[in-house]
């Protein structure tokens, strides 16, 4: 059990303390493969871990914004439509055309300008300011968070706070800059009490968000955090049976999803799994002949 007198610095310090001795003892992981038909001997314990991390139940979506073509078999999905509880929220702001808008952004900065006057972005606490996404705007790799907290309404950035600070570390450790990647999150205002995001922020944000990794176009997408590899690969499953693999998300990109670095401010003992999906997204990115 960890100390519960440990101060969110001195975790962190733990956590990439114990990243750096696992891969100075052991190098890269090899990813255990499952049997067909038989589940992981891990699942057990994870779905466990899951639940502590579940919200509220009033919270689930009863379905999930379809991602369009997102999942494993991408290319048997329909062609992408906007939800009608989206098309409901873009009537309110006084524009049946929204996504025909967010279709003809041709620049991220024609998509964020965007953002800034759409009112279904935000969510019902008052006063946040727009927080669109930061890094190289031609990154091979994207990382999507779940929505931005305090700091980073604060300071108009996503992952600038505690768990921001860890994912930097965790990016270095396998020979990453925070400059080399992009880096987004499935809403673009904070929700309040930093609660994780409902089915209809989500429903509402989704588009611009596949704008956004459209124009982008990156080769791979780390998703940090159930409610965000939920969100975009449309699966109401745990997080360690989406974990530890690539998706074929939108017949177009390589997703991975793995915990999220406020998860493992927490609970240290996720931070051997995400250790694993780490290295195997450096060892794809890599095999891909990715560049920053």
């Amino acid at each position: 059990m960890a100390d519960s007198n440990l101060t969110p610095d001195k975790l962190i310090d733990n956590i990439i303390s114990y990243i750096r001795n696992e891969r100075d003892l052991y190098g890269d992981f090899t990813m255990r493969q499952e049997t067909a038909g038989q589940p992981d001997s891990r699942d057990k314990d994870l779905t466990q871990q899951d639940n502590e991390m579940a919200p509220e139940s009033s919270s689930q979506p009863q379905k999930q914004p379809n991602a369009a073509g997102t999942g494993d078999d991408a290319s048997q999905a329909p062609k992408q439509q906007p939800a009608s509880g989206a098309r409901d929220s873009a009537s309110s702001d006084g524009d049946d055309n929204i996504y025909q808008h967010i279709e003809q952004c041709q620049t991220l900065e024609e998509l964020e300008a965007l953002c800034r006057k759409a009112d279904m972005l935000r969510t019902d606490l008052n006063d946040t300011q727009l927080v669109f996404g930061v890094g190289n705007p031609h990154a091979d790799l994207m990382i999507i968070g779940e929505a931005p907290g305090a700091e980073e309404d604060r300071q108009g950035e996503p992952f600038v706070g505690k768990a921001g600070q860890l994912l930097n570390k965790i990016l270095h450790s396998i020979n990453f800059t925070r400059d080399e990647v992009y880096i987004a999150n499935i809403l673009k205002h904070r929700p309040p009490n930093n609660r994780n995001p409902n089915a209809e922020e989500r429903e509402r944000s989704l588009p611009f968000l596949l704008r956004q990794i459209d124009l982008i176009n990156p080769k791979l997408i780390l998703s940090l955090g159930k409610v965000s590899s939920q969100t975009l690969l449309d699966k109401n499953v745990s997080l360690s049976r989406m974990r530890g693999k690539f998706h074929n998300f939108r017949g177009n990109y390589e997703l991975l999803a793995t915990y999220h670095p406020a998860a493992l401010l927490r609970h240290p003992k996720w931070k051997r799994p995400t250790w694993e999906d780490v290295q195997l997204l450096r060892k794809r990115y890599d095999e891909l002949g990715c560049e920053p």
